[in-house]
């Protein structure tokens, strides 16, 4: 029996990285897109480059999704190419829009055009809730975003539930809540501080600049949640789930965590930073996840404490060999 084939848009990210290794590990065969102008994310596919197929491809142009949608025949499709910073989409909401928001449009209209009958997965994001009207956060919480990255992910959530309704598409969307890993960039907080945390114990670096300490999030780790994405997809009917742990943890309490692994006192090393405040700030996000437990089986399995720890591990060794080199 022929493998399934799965294309990724953002393979070269965290997500696409791990959700490429899961789904080799079951037997894929895996292909990702990649823009013609950008460098592949060489170090986080570097274990399995020779394992998957890359394309080029681009989310502002329709024509060359359709020509790769053509070239593979995906049974699986996972859109996860976004502009994905949300401080970056202050400074680039035209580009965000474009890539994020009409990204996953063109996207879909391609699929609806080469073979309506790819199973389609949409990364959809906690963002969107951005001012909260419920705590927790469900899949019936209304949205009210608070950046130009959270506005841009309600449209391609809900031009994806759109498409699914007018097209018959199996079309799925998970509302991630924020996921880590030690293949985070070094641009979000978490990984910002575990990289500082690391370099500061080595003498490589003397401060962590940080701005709103007091922001709460729910915390996973980025490989329990791919799985949640595969699961989407094997389901007899498309739907939209909620991923999250359900706990929710200030920036202080990670910030604390990092530095206890390496025990040194964050007071003598963070400064709070003004020109780090978002412009409209998410204060609190947590999630419930009850419906993909009951219908997918999901669940997270690495703790919130195990995930800053195994973040300040992996950047103490990157540190190290930066030290020694």
């Amino acid at each position: 029996m022929a493998a399934r084939r799965a294309l990724i848009t953002g393979i070269t990210g965290q997500d696409g990285a791990y959700l490429a290794r899961l789904l080799l590990d079951k037997g894929y065969d895996v292909h990702g897109t990649v823009r013609r102008a950008s460098t592949p994310g060489e170090q986080r596919l570097a274990e399995i480059r020779d394992r998957i197929t890359l394309h080029d491809a681009d989310m502002l142009d329709v024509g060359s999704l359709m020509s790769v949608l053509e070239q593979v025949g995906p049974h699986e499709v996972y859109n996860l190419a976004a502009q994905s910073f949300v401080p970056t989409s202050w400074q680039q909401p035209l580009l965000t829009g474009e890539v994020t928001a009409l990204g996953a449009a063109r996207l879909l209209e391609a699929v609806r055009r080469v073979d309506p009958n790819i199973r389609y997965y949409q990364a959809s994001s906690s963002e969107m809730f951005g001012k909260v009207r419920e705590e927790p956060q469900r899949e019936t919480t209304p949205f009210w975003p608070r950046s130009p990255y959270g506005v841009a992910k309600m449209y391609a959530h809900w031009i994806t539930i759109n498409y699914r309704e007018s097209y018959g598409l199996f079309a799925s969307c998970g509302i991630l809540f924020n996921h880590e890993s030690p293949l985070r960039g070094p641009e979000f907080v978490t990984r910002k501080v575990t990289r500082a945390v690391a370099r500061i114990k080595l003498g490589l670096q003397d401060r962590l600049r940080l701005g709103n300490l007091d922001a709460q999030r729910d915390w996973g780790f980025a490989g329990d949640y791919v799985e949640a994405m595969w699961l989407m997809l094997q389901q007899d009917e498309p739907d939209d789930y909620v991923i999250a742990t359900g706990e929710k943890h200030t920036v202080r309490e990670f910030v604390d965590l990092a530095f206890a692994r390496v025990d040194l006192d964050p007071q003598r090393y963070v400064e709070i930073d003004p020109n780090l405040l978002r412009p409209a700030e998410v204060n609190m996000l947590v999630g419930d996840a009850s419906k993909a437990r009951a219908r997918l089986g999901w669940q997270p399995r690495v703790c919130f404490a195990d995930l800053v720890a195994m973040m300040v591990d992996a950047d103490l060794e990157q540190a190290r060999r930066e030290a020694s080199g």
